[in-house]
C-alpha cells in the first residue's frame, strides 16, 4: 500500500467515523470489480458489516481525493515546466486539502489573458507599484514622474499611478490570505438578491416570487436556489450573491493598508478597485458554484429517495391484467396481459362519447374479463381517468377483480423508446403505453427500469442539476433496488437483468439469448454456460438471480452459491436434507451456528443464511393494497376547501409533498402542513406512493393549484 493510498484511507476513516481496515477492505473490493450491493450483502466480514450507504460514501470520497491529486499533479507539472516551482510553493501545494485552496495557491502563476495589470507591466510600471505597495514615506508625484514615457503610453503622473494601482489590485486579488478572508465573508454573510429584468414582468410571471427577493446564501434552500438560477438562465431574473461591500473592503484594508499618507491612499484605491473589479466577481462565481453544488446534492438526494420509494412500490404480482389507457375523443386503448405480462389482446372502447356506445363497450370489457380470466384492471391516471374508472365500476364484473388507478408518468416515454419498439415492433405507441400501465401494476420495478428515471416525474429541478451527479445517484438507486428484490432469471427482461450486480447490458442480452435457445436455466450453475459470463461475473451476480423451480432449492434463495456447502453441512449435522431445513422451523432451531464459523465466514454471514432459509427469495416490498379515490370528486372544480380526501403521494420535494387526490391536478402539502410538529425534511413524514388523508385548504382555479394539509386529520397510512 503506497503512502498516498494510506493517507486516503486514514482521512476517509476519520471523516466517516470508520475503522481504517473497513475503508481499506472496501476500497480493495471495489478495485477488484465488486459492486456496492455485492459487498454489502456478501462481504460483511471483510467490511465489518458496512451498508450500501457507507460503501458508496467510501467509493465517492476516494474518487474526490483522486481528482484533487490529479489536479495537484497537473499544477506541479505546469509550475515545473515554467520554472516557477520553488520548494516552499511545492510544500504549500502538497499540503492543500481542498480544491479551492489549491486553485488559490496556483492563481498568481496561472497563464493569464492580457489584463489591465499586464498592460501596466508592459509599460514598465511594476517598480512603481512595488514602491507604492511598500508604503514608505515617498514623494509620490516625483516618483511617478520618473515613469512618464509617451512612447509606452504613460503620458502623465496620473497615468503612471493608475497603472501601478492596476498591478496592486491584481496582487490583492491573487493574495491567498485575502481570498480566504473574502471567501469566508461570502459564506457567512453573502446574500442572494434577485430582481426581474425590466420589461419582463408579464412574460416571467411564474418567477414573480423572485422579482424582488433576497435571503442569506448560507441558508437558502435548494429549491429556491435552483428556481432563481433557472429564472436567470431563462432571461427573466438578475441574480447576484454578495456580502456587505463596506465590510469586505474594510477586511482588505486591514490586510494591505499601512497607516496614512500618499502611498497608503493609493493602496486604498487599489483595494476598492481590486475588490469590486476582480476579487468580488471571482469569489461570487465560486460561491455560486458552491451553493449550486449544495442545491444539486439536496435535489439529487430528494430525487433518489423518491425514486427508491417508487421502484420499491408494492407489486400486484403475477395476475392476468386488463389495462386501459383512458381518453375522451380518441377512445380508451385496452390491452389484456397474461400472468407473465405478455400481450394477448388489444382493443379500443369509446365509453365517453354520446353515441350510445357505453353499453356496448361495457359488454366488451365484461367479455374480455371472462375470456382472459382477468384478475385486475389497471387504469392510467391521465385524461379521462376518473371517468373511465366510474364507467368500469358500473359494469357488473366479478367482485374479486380489483380496479386500480395506476400512475402513468413515463409510459409515453417508454412507448416511443427503442426498448418498446423491440418488444412490440408491430404495435403502435398507444398499445405499448397501455401495456406499460398494466405491467406497472404487476411489478413497478420491472417496468420502471425500462424508463429513464428523469422521465418518471418524481424529481425536483432535475434538468437544472449536475447531470453526471444525477445519473450516478439514480443509477445507484436502481441497482440497489433491483438487487435488493432479486430477479427471476428465466422471466426477467434484458433491461432488468442489466442492473444485476456484475452483469450489464451485454451479459443481460447473452442470458436472454441463451435461455431463448436452450430453454429455461435449471440451476445457477448453468449460468456459467452463458457466453462471456465468466467467474467474476458469476460471483457478483449469482446471489441476486433466482431460479424458482431450480434443481437445487437454494437457487430460489439469496444464499450465494459460494455458501451452499455451508448449508449442506448444516443439514448433514442435524440429519436432514437442505429442503427439509428450509421447510421445517424446528430443524433450523437445531443449527449450532458457532460450529460453522471460519476465518472467512463469520456470524453475520451465517445469520443471513439462516434468515434466508426461513423465507427463501422473500420479496422485501410491502404487500399490495388496492386504493380508491372518493367518488364524485373527479375534477378540480369538484374540490372544495374543508374536504377530507384520500390521496397518494406522487412527489416529495424540499418544500413539501404533492398528492394525487384523483382530479388530474396534484395538490401541494406545504412542509408547514405536513405535521403538527416541526418538520425539517418532508421525507421524515411521507414517502412517494404512500397513501395519506388530506384536508383541502384552498383551491385556485385560475392557476390550477390546490393547497392541502395533513395536520387536521392526522391520518397517515404507513403503506
Amino acid at each position: 500500500m503506497n503512502e498516498e493510498y494510506e493517507e486516503y484511507v486514514v482521512k476517509i476513516a476519520g471523516e466517516l467515523n470508520l475503522k481504517a481496515k473497513q475503508v481499506q477492505a472496501t476500497e480493495a473490493l471495489l478495485n477488484d470489480g465488486a459492486t456496492v450491493p455485492f459487498i454489502a450483502r456478501y462481504r460483511k466480514e471483510a467490511t465489518g458489516t458496512l451498508d450500501e450507504v457507507a460503501i458508496t460514501a467510501i467509493r465517492d470520497r476516494f474518487a474526490q481525493l483522486k481528482d484533487l491529486d490529479r489536479r495537484r499533479e497537473s499544477i506541479l507539472k505546469s509550475l515545473e515546466d515554467t520554472g516557477k516551482l520553488t520548494d516552499e510553493l511545492k510544500k504549500k501545494i502538497i499540503a492543500a486539502e481542498m480544491m479551492a485552496v489549491l486553485e488559490d495557491i496556483y492563481l498568481p502563476y496561472r497563464p493569464k489573458r492580457r489584463t489591465r495589470a499586464t498592460i501596466a507591466r508592459e509599460k514598465g510600471l511594476e517598480p512603481l507599484a512595488r514602491l507604492i505597495f511598500e508604503q514608505n514615506e515617498i514623494d509620490l508625484p516625483e516618483e511617478a514622474a520618473h515613469f512618464i514615457d509617451s512612447e509606452k503610453g504613460v503620458a502623465s503622473q496620473e497615468d503612471a499611478l493608475a497603472g501601478a494601482r492596476d498591478i496592486i489590485a491584481e496582487w490583492i486579488n491573487e493574495d491567498q490570505q485575502a481570498r480566504t478572508k473574502i471567501r469566508d465573508l461570502f459564506v457567512s454573510k453573502g446574500v442572494f438578491r434577485s430582481k426581474i429584468v425590466s420589461g419582463k414582468e408579464e412574460e416571467g410571471l411564474k418567477y414573480r416570487d423572485y422579482f424582488h427577493w433576497e435571503e442569506p446564501a448560507g441558508t437558502a434552500p435548494s429549491h429556491r436556489i435552483l428556481a432563481m438560477r433557472r429564472g436567470e438562465k431563462d432571461g427573466f431574473l438578475i441574480l447576484r450573491v454578495t456580502p456587505p461591500e463596506e465590510e469586505a473592503i474594510s477586511l482588505l484594508e486591514a490586510l494591505f493598508v499601512k497607516g496614512e499618507g500618499a502611498a497608503p491612499d493609493q493602496v486604498k484605491m487599489s483595494v476598492q478597485d481590486g475588490y469590486k473589479r476582480l476579487l468580488s466577481p471571482s469569489i461570487e462565481t465560486e460561491i455560486r458554484l458552491i451553493t449550486k453544488k449544495r442545491a444539486d446534492e439536496k435535489a439529487v438526494n430528494v430525487f433518489a429517495e423518491n425514486l427508491r420509494q417508487l421502484l420499491l412500490a408494492s407489486p400486484l404480482g403475477q395476475k392476468s391484467v386488463l389495462a386501459i389507457d383512458p381518453g375522451f375523443r380518441t377512445g380508451c386503448k385496452v390491452v389484456c396481459l397474461d400472468r407473465q405480462g405478455s400481450l394477448v389482446h388489444t382493443d379500443v372502447i369509446y365509453p365517453h362519447q354520446s353515441n350510445g356506445g357505453s353499453a356496448k363497450d361495457a359488454e366488451k370489457v365484461a367479455t374480455l374479463c371472462e375470456r382472459y380470466r382477468i384478475e385486475a384492471i389497471a387504469i392510467g391516471n391521465g385524461t379521462a381517468s376518473r371517468e373511465t374508472e366510474a364507467f368500469v365500476r358500473r359494469i357488473k364484473l366479478p367482485q374479486q377483480i380489483q380496479i386500480v388507478i395506476v400512475n402513468e408518468s413515463g409510459a409515453s416515454v417508454y412507448s416511443a423508446s427503442e426498448v418498446a419498439r423491440e418488444e412490440f415492433p408491430d404495435q403502435d405507441v398507444t398499445v405499448r403505453g397501455s401495456v406499460s400501465i398494466g405491467r406497472r401494476l404487476m411489478d413497478p420495478l420491472a417496468e420502471l427500469v425500462k424508463i429513464d428515471p428523469k422521465s418518471i416525474g418524481v424529481g425536483q429541478y432535475q434538468h437544472d442539476v449536475d447531470q453526471n451527479a444525477l445519473k450516478q445517484s439514480l443509477d445507484d438507486v436502481v441497482i440497489s433496488c433491483v438487487n435488493a428484490v432479486g430477479v427471476e432469471v428465466n422471466t426477467a427482461s434484458t433491461q432488468l437483468l442489466q442492473y444485476i450486480s456484475g452483469l450489464g447490458p451485454q451479459l443481460a442480452r447473452n442470458i436472454v439469448a441463451y435461455r431463448n435457445e436452450h430453454g429455461p436455466l435449471t440451476s445457477r450453475e448453468k449460468l456459467k454456460k452463458v457466453p462471456k459470463l465468466g467467474p467474476k461475473a458469476f460471483e457478483q451476480a449469482a446471489g441476486f438471480l433466482r431460479i424458482r423451480d431450480g434443481e437445487n432449492p437454494l437457487d430460489r434463495s439469496a444464499v450465494h452459491p459460494e455458501s451452499y456447502h455451508i448449508v449442506d453441512a448444516m443439514a448433514k449435522d442435524i440429519g436432514c436434507s437442505v429442503l427439509e431445513l428450509m421447510q421445517n422451523e424446528e430443524m433450523r432451531k437445531k443449527i449450532d451456528m458457532a460450529k460453522f464459523v471460519t476465518d472467512s465466514v463469520g456470524m453475520p454471514t451465517l445469520l443471513d443464511i439462516v434468515n434466508e432459509l426461513t423465507k427463501p427469495g422473500r420479496d422485501p416490498r410491502e404487500k399490495f393494497e388496492a386504493f380508491s379515490f372518493v367518488e364524485g370528486v373527479e375534477k378540480i372544480e369538484d374540490v372544495v376547501p374543508g374536504m377530507e380526501l384520500p390521496g397518494i403521494v406522487t412527489n416529495v420535494t424540499a418544500f413539501g409533498a404533492f398528492v394525487d387526490i384523483g382530479v388530474h391536478q396534484d395538490g401541494l402539502v406545504h412542509i408547514s402542513q405536513l405535521s403538527n410538529r416541526f418538520v425539517k425534511d418532508p421525507n421524515e413524514v411521507v414517502k412517494v406512493h404512500q397513501k395519506v388523508s388530506v384536508t383541502v385548504l384552498e383551491v385556485d382555479l385560475q392557476r390550477r393549484r390546490i393547497s392541502l394539509s395533513m395536520k387536521s386529520s392526522g391520518k397517515v397510512s404507513t403503506k
